[in-house]
């Protein structure tokens, strides 16, 4: 092993081991030192990813970041680690899902509004994160349906996060504020819900008329 990659991996680990000793407040107060060198910045952003799911913290502080350091430019690359780091909860859940009734009613539940757009509904959802992929996971989502789903369900957040980061000089846990507005949220939700309402209602009309 070349001690460039040796050194890139004893970095990697440090920043790993930072982030799994660190909390969401602490990540915010170094965004500064963070977004100063975009190497550095996807360094660190992308091992925050890899271990969010581990510390139960709201994907949208990886936009925020990146919006942050990059601005609105880096709103694919926010949305991209979004989707990855949803990731690991989902197969977890659909690895051990076993045959239980929440798996038979998540399969149902499915089955009415269909993969992709029943992960994109409930992504619009002021649902956490992670609570999404374990159901889905649990009701036996395609991986394909699952990150399809996930990508657009989560573009809104993603937006607001990559906003709300480049819009401000310093970057504080009240950045969070602006992602979380009351009014951003209600939208969200009637997205949501609007998709779900005309699947629905069909299947309920089959099966009266059946």
């Amino acid at each position: 092993m070349s001690r460039s990659r040796l050194a890139a991996g004893l970095a990697l680990a440090a920043v790993l081991v930072g982030v799994l000793l660190a909390s969401p407040e602490t990540v915010v107060s170094r965004a500064t030192w963070v977004a100063a060198d975009p190497v550095r910045l996807v360094v660190v952003v992308s091992a925050l990813a890899l271990v969010r799911p581990l510390l139960a913290w709201p994907t949208t502080l990886l936009a925020l970041i990146v919006g942050y350091g990059l601005g609105p430019v880096g709103l694919p690359f926010a949305l991209t680690l979004i989707v990855l780091t949803s990731i690991p909860p989902y197969l977890f859940a659909r690895r051990y899902r076993g045959s239980t009734r929440l798996a038979d009613m998540g399969e149902r539940t499915i089955a009415v509004t269909g993969s992709i757009r029943g992960v994109t509904a409930s992504r619009l959802l002021p649902i956490p994160s992670d609570v999404v992929s374990v159901a889905a996971g649990v009701s036996n989502v395609s991986l394909a349906a699952f990150t399809l789903g996930t990508a657009v369900g989560e573009l809104p957040w993603a937006i607001g996060g990559v906003v709300a980061g480049a819009s401000v000089e310093t970057l504080t846990t009240e950045s969070f504020g602006a992602i979380v507005r009351p009014e951003f949220i209600a939208l969200a939700a009637v997205a949501g819900v609007a998709l779900l309402v005309p699947t629905v209602y069909r299947r309920y009309r089959v099966g009266t008329e059946a």
